[in-house]
This record gives C-alpha cells, sequence and structure tokens, in this order.
C-alpha cells in the first residue's frame, strides 16, 4: 500500500471498524474517476512538503451571490463584474456563500448540491469567477434540506437516502447535546412507517445526516471532487463540528468529527494539491484551534484543516473598541500558539452569520460579555439564544452589521464611528493569516431592519442585497460613508498586499503597552525587514512616548519609516483617536 492508502484505511477503520475495507474500494473507485477531471494545481498549489504556498497577497471578500442584483444579469454575474471593476487585483479570492438551491436560512438548507440556484446563475459563472479569483465554497455537511430528494426517499423508505437520516427515540435523554440554538433537537416527521423523530441540530427544515453510514462520507467525497472540478479551490465545512453523534456525550468535537476531517483533507492533498480545507467552528477559541491537529505534531505535519476561522476575533475587537482598551486582546493576542506552516487563521471581523458570543468564554467576564451586549441592542442590533442542558438560554451571538457596531463607546454615539470602524479592519488585516471582508463591512452597510422584519430572522439584519446602481452611485459620491469606507478600505488593502512582512507565515509578537495602544510587530523576515502596526483604541489623542518601556526600545532600536510613502517620511509624536500607524525597518 501507499502511504495515502494506508492513511486511508487508518481514518477509516476508526470510522467504521470491519467495513473499512469495502468502503475504502468504493472510495478509491470515486477517486479514480475524478483524478483526470480535476484541473491541475494552480501557482498557489502545494509543493511536494504539503506546506500551502499562501502569500500576502492573498485577501478574501465573503459575499452571497445575490448581494449586489441588477435587473437583467445574473447575480453571479453582477458580483463578478463588481469585483472587477472595484477591487481588482486587490484581492485574491471569494467566499461565495451558498449557491445551490436552497429552502431555508439563506442557503443552508440545501437541495441540491451539484446544483447552482438558477436565480443566482448556473456553473458557468462559477467557473468564471474561479478564472479570476480563488474561490471558496462552503460544503454543508452536517444537514439537508427537508425538501431535498434524499429526504424523500426517507420519507419513502427508499434508497438512497433511506438509511440517511438519524432516528431517536423521543424519550431518550438528549440533554448533554451542546445546542447552537433554541429550538428542539428532535424533529417529528411524518413516514410511511409512522411518526418518526430526526435529530435537527439547526432547524426544523436541517435535518442531520447520519455519517455512521458510509455511504453518506462517500456521497459528500463526491460533492467535494465535483465543487474541484467546477473551479472551486476553498472548501469550508461549515457546522462541522456537530457532524458525528453520539448518545451520552456532547456531541460536538468527537473523534470521530476529526477523522473526518482529516480524511478529507488526506484527499484534497493527494488527488487536488492546492485546495485548501478550512473549519467553521463558532466555539470556545481552545476547541476551534483543535481542528489545526496540532496535538499530532510528533507524528507529522497538521494534518487536518489548513485554516480556521479566528472566532474569537471579532467580539474581542469589540470590546476593545467599544471600552477604549487592547488589554483583553493584547493577553489573547499573546496566547496564541505558533502554527506550522501548513496552517493558518482565517482573520475576519464579519460575515454572513452574527458576531458569536460562545469564543468569549474563558477571555472575558459575563459581566464585560453583557455590557457588549446591551450596547449592542443600543445601536439597533439583537442577540440569538441558544439553549443549555438545564433548559435554560444564553447568548450565542449578536447580529448588527459591523459599521452599525462601531457607532460608539459604552458612552453612547459619538462622531469617530467611521475612524474606529477603519482602525478595526486594520488591526483585522495587520494580523498573522489571510484576511477576508465580508461585503457589507467594505461598502458600510447599515442595519437592515425591514429585511429582519420581512424574513422573521434576525440574522438578515446584516444581509442587504444592493441594487448595483445605487451601490455604484454610493461609491462615487464623496460625501457618503460607503464611498469613504471602501476606498479606505481599498487603500489598506493595496498597501497589504505589497508587503512582505504581512505574508501568513511570519510571526507576530505582541509589544507590551498601556491599555490605549495596541503594538504588533510582524517578522523579521530573512533579509531583517520588519513591521510595527500601531493602533489607538481611544477617542483621545495618545502620544507615542507614553507607550512604555518595550514600545520606546522597538522606536529606538529601528530606522522605521511609514509603510504609506504618501505620508511623512517620520514616525509621528503621537496618534490621534483610533489611528493607524503601519511602520517598517529593514536590517
Amino acid at each position: 500500500m501507499t502511504a495515502f492508502e494506508l492513511r486511508l484505511q487508518r481514518y477509516l477503520t476508526h470510522l467504521y471498524g470491519e467495513r473499512a475495507g469495502e468502503v475504502q474500494r468504493r472510495l478509491e473507485q470515486h477517486l479514480a474517476h475524478f483524478r483526470p477531471l480535476l484541473p491541475s494545481a494552480p501557482s498557489t498549489g502545494t509543493p511536494s512538503d504539503g506546506a500551502p504556498t499562501w502569500s500576502e497577497k492573498d485577501q478574501w471578500v465573503i459575499s452571497y451571490g445575490d448581494s449586489i442584483v441588477a435587473d437583467g444579469t445574473p447575480p453571479l454575474g453582477v458580483l463578478n463584474h463588481f469585483l472587477k471593476r472595484h477591487l481588482g487585483e486587490t484581492i485574491s479570492g471569494v467566499h461565495v456563500l451558498p449557491f445551490f438551491p436552497w429552502s431555508s436560512d439563506d442557503g443552508f438548507s440545501v437541495i441540491h448540491y451539484r446544483e447552482v440556484n438558477p436565480e443566482l446563475g448556473d456553473w458557468s459563472h462559477i467557473r468564471d469567477l474561479a478564472s479570476h479569483y480563488d474561490v471558496m465554497g462552503d460544503l454543508v455537511l452536517n444537514h439537508v434540506s427537508r425538501e431535498s430528494l434524499w429526504f424523500v426517499d426517507y420519507l419513502t423508505g427508499s434508497l438512497p437516502g433511506r438509511d440517511y437520516f438519524i432516528e431517536v427515540d423521543p424519550d431518550t435523554d438528549v440533554s448533554q447535546v451542546t445546542r447552537p440554538r433554541s429550538s428542539p433537537l428532535l424533529v417529528p416527521v411524518s413516514t410511511r412507517r409512522g411518526t418518526r423523530h430526526l435529530w435537527a441540530t439547526f432547524s426544523e427544515d436541517q435535518i442531520d445526516l447520519n455519517f455512521e453510514n458510509p455511504d453518506v462520507l462517500l456521497e459528500f467525497v463526491g460533492i467535494l471532487l465535483f465543487y474541484l472540478q467546477q473551479g472551486v479551490r476553498i472548501i469550508r465545512l461549515d457546522a462541522v463540528a456537530f457532524l458525528w453523534k453520539r448518545l451520552g456525550t456532547a456531541c460536538i468535537h468527537l473523534p470521530e468529527t476529526h477523522t473526518v476531517v482529516r480524511l478529507l483533507r488526506a484527499i484534497v492533498d493527494e488527488i487536488a494539491p492546492g485546495t485548501l480545507i478550512i473549519t467553521e467552528t463558532n466555539v470556545p477559541h481552545t476547541e476551534n484551534i483543535s481542528y489545526f491537529g496540532l496535538e499530532r505534531l510528533a507524528e507529522g505535519p497538521p494534518d487536518e484543516a489548513h485554516m480556521v476561522y479566528q472566532f474569537a476575533l471579532p467580539p474581542l475587537l469589540l470590546h476593545t473598541l467599544t471600552r477604549g482598551e487592547a488589554s483583553t486582546l493584547q493577553g489573547w493576542l499573546a496566547s496564541l500558539p505558533v502554527l506550522p506552516e501548513h496552517c493558518t487563521y482565517l482573520n475576519f471581523t464579519a460575515s454572513h452569520d452574527g458576531i458569536g458570543v460562545r469564543p468569549l468564554e474563558g477571555l472575558l467576564p459575563d459581566h464585560e460579555r453583557d455590557a457588549l451586549l446591551e450596547l449592542m441592542h443600543r445601536f439597533g442590533g439583537f442577540v440569538s439564544m441558544r439553549s443549555n442542558p438545564d433548559g435554560s438560554d444564553t447568548p450565542y451571538e449578536i447580529n448588527i452589521t459591523w459599521f452599525e457596531a462601531m457607532r460608539g463607546t459604552r458612552r453612547g454615539p459619538d462622531p469617530w464611528q467611521i475612524a474606529r470602524f477603519l482602525c478595526s479592519q486594520a488591526i483585522m488585516l495587520s494580523l498573522q493569516g489571510i484576511p477576508a471582508l465580508y461585503l457589507h463591512t467594505l461598502t458600510g452597510t447599515l442595519n437592515d431592519v425591514e429585511g429582519v422584519e420581512r424574513s422573521g430572522r434576525l440574522r438578515s439584519i446584516n444581509r442587504r442585497r444592493w441594487p448595483l446602481d445605487e451601490l455604484e452611485l454610493l461609491l462615487e459620491s464623496p460625501s457618503t460613508p460607503t464611498h469613504d469606507v471602501f476606498h479606505a478600505l481599498r487603500r489598506l488593502l493595496d498597501l497589504r498586499r505589497q508587503e512582505p512582512c504581512f505574508h501568513p507565515n511570519v510571526p507576530q509578537q505582541v509589544i507590551s503597552t498601556p491599555a490605549e495602544l495596541l503594538a504588533i510587530e510582524r517578522g523579521p523576515l530573512a533579509n531583517g525587514r520588519r513591521l510595527l502596526a500601531l493602533f489607538n483604541v481611544t477617542d483621545r489623542r495618545i502620544a507615542l512616548d507614553q507607550g512604555g518601556e518595550a514600545l520606546t526600545q522597538r522606536l529606538q532600536q529601528h530606522a522605521w519609516q511609514p509603510l504609506d510613502t504618501s505620508s511623512s517620511l517620520h514616525p509621528p509624536a503621537s496618534l490621534p483617536p483610533y489611528a493607524v500607524l503601519w511602520l517598517v525597518a529593514n536590517a
């Protein structure tokens, strides 16, 4: 057996025991079918040592397929036009949120996995996007829509879907199961065999799939490889933490779930080098980074996700900039493990979902969390809840646009919204990893309260659909926040992509400073070049000579120059409210 075949055998034996040999034969037939159909590895692919080759030029946008619309043009075509015209090479990739036929949850209740929603376009539009950018696609593998053919099979007792779902006796004690929602876990369903109760982690329309049935795993391997065939390069494993179920446990992060991630990683590394696997696990930080597989470093390079979302970053940034102190953020950043070159973070501030509250567990006291939630209420946001084993509810996520979240501080709204907003984005852009900006962050979108009223879903507050002509008019009008925010962010992105110190693998260090300042050093590179990023997180001017001994020493040790060559040739003596300063020095 080859090393790859041995890995498959090990993973499948863990998942399916005595059935592993049969499953492996079927899996290898799948792989043999797709090998000649997959595109050759891109130039930003994977070298012989298996380490992904990403760079400082990797900067991504997150968008729904119809976040921008225009009469007479498929929305996916509109998105491609907008990105090429207004961002061009400033970005390298785009995460197109679920573009499949769906029945609820704005795409995450998938009806047909191998089809593009005709209201958005077709596969040619995805391939066209992929010819200009690295495309991230969602593998929604935890659950499926009740309107899917698999579910119809289940109802009628037909193959293949008959055994794809998880039946549970309604009297079973499921109180230990970790819940991301407050809806019932078990959903009654009328079938030809009478009423059955099915596992549904997220909603009654999103029925969980049974990965203990190897047919389900093989289905999703085929779906994943089909996406790669269509030009998708980055695979986002949606809600993967809940994948495997075992009664009597919390049913989250089970060893079998990690093994499925390792299996998918092994497959793409073998037959589609250059593909990236990213896990979406909106959970406390230590649980989140477990999907790198760092605990097995003694056995070889990390073998799970290439990337994980940096879920603790958005709520910590909210806390930092609304409270005017960075000590909690500094401590968390200083605690991050040093990552091997095979792994990196996806850094973001906002996405199609809300701002997760669970990642604050263990990082922020409950009274500080509650003060933040109350402030977001004052700024027009909402808070979604989740159920606990004892029957109580606790906050799960904040629903608000990022621009509105930056409206003020705990003292209330103030004139510093745009400066505070840009400071938050610059911090995110400075950190080790690959940055991703949600389209509605780029455009400084306001809370879509009407969208919430129409849909009845709190997350709709941050899912507006922009008419293209309206958006382009705002971008061309210097007097609008949309114009100011978009062009300032594009300027930051243009600067960032040209600076090698922002390469995802370049180390970062938090410099000890007073809480009013955040100082992050990136580097040094092999040639001695380094970058110092300074941020005033308050609404007061801060003198740099008050930045503490460690910062003073750093500033004196090197001949720092602003990265932005259009500004002063020397560092300023002080930073205005929410100012951002990128300094570089050569050896």
